[in-house]
């Protein structure tokens, strides 16, 4: 049976205080459950100031086999950032400040190109890109199958991202660009001609994520995700929007939710109850089989800074 773990971002004080809330005990190694196992849903770094510690947590329970993992869009991004392109910069270019300003955190605890940061991008290379255990999935973002058959050419054995893939999905150009965001960061449509808004971090969007686990979610004004209070038209969305109707159920993070802890859907729930934010919460679902999912099973602990 398996505990879900939402996006972390570098608060450690908090990842210890759920697994602890959850049964986790440290047996001097990692942290262990006499019965159960933790998923870790990816994004680890960027945001807190604990970001060594949560990769020492995470890491050491996924390689003394007491939890599993897969890739966020953030460790996707420092593996770019990491990386040489060949143009002298980097597949996630060192030029535009923004990209080193999102990642500065991290690389106050890991100084870039040094022994320790070459080493866990190593291990953020290990990660696979999705879970499939027969009853449940596991993605970061969106299980979506059109990008999946995009990507499964780019996988190895463990279904992690092979080293010439993180090339072509860090180019617009690439099919494979499309593929990855679609998994790592959501469905995202063109908004309505004249419609914008702004994300989190104040940027200027006139692309929106969409809310494809719900089946009602068939307008503009109901549909987005991370869209905040922006004014949306109710006019209906494109007819092909993609929709997750697997009878499996899956699990996700990325999406920045807030409130109470609840499924989406009777097959889907995310974990992400954006504990890098202050109000937040570093959330767990509790999976011990079911088929249809009930948000009585989360789990959480409230940020503490």
């Amino acid at each position: 049976m398996y505990d879900i773990i939402g996006d972390i971002h570098g608060q450690a004080d908090e990842l210890e205080q759920l697994l602890k809330k959850l049964g986790y005990q440290h047996n001097g190694t990692a942290y262990r459950h006499p019965e159960r196992r933790v998923i870790f849903v990816g994004d680890f770094i960027d945001g807190g100031r604990q970001q060594h510690r949560v990769v020492e947590i995470s890491r050491a329970m996924v390689e003394s086999g007491t939890a599993l993992a897969v890739i966020g869009n953030h460790e996707f991004n420092a593996i770019c950032y990491a990386t040489p392109a060949d143009n002298g910069d980097y597949l996630r270019s060192h030029t535009k400040p923004k990209n080193t300003r999102d990642h500065q955190e991290f690389l106050d605890e890991f100084p870039f190109g040094s022994p320790e940061h070459q080493e866990v991008i190593g291990w953020f290379r290990t990660l696979p890109l999705f879970l499939d255990l027969g009853d449940l999935r596991i993605i970061h973002a969106v299980w979506h199958h059109p990008s999946f058959d995009a990507v499964e050419d780019w996988l190895d054995e463990n279904n992690c991202l092979i080293p010439e893939a993180y090339r072509m999905a860090s180019d617009p150009n690439d099919s494979l660009f499309d593929a990855v965001e679609h998994l790592l960061k959501g469905i995202e449509v063109e908004l309505p001609e004249g419609y914008h808004f702004f994300d989190k971090k104040q940027n200027r969007r006139t692309a929106a994520r969409i809310r494809w686990w719900d089946e009602q979610a068939t307008h503009w004004n109901n549909a987005t995700v991370g869209t905040g209070k922006a004014s949306l038209p109710d006019q209906p969305l494109p007819s092909d929007i993609y929709r997750y109707r697997d009878a499996v159920p899956l699990f996700v993070g990325h999406y920045w939710l807030k409130d109470t802890p609840e499924v989406l859907a009777d097959n889907v729930a995310c974990v992400d109850y954006s504990v890098a934010r202050v109000g937040g919460k570093l959330t767990a679902y509790r999976w011990s089989g079911e088929k249809q999912l009930r948000s009585e099973n989360f789990v959480w602990v409230e940020r503490t800074q």
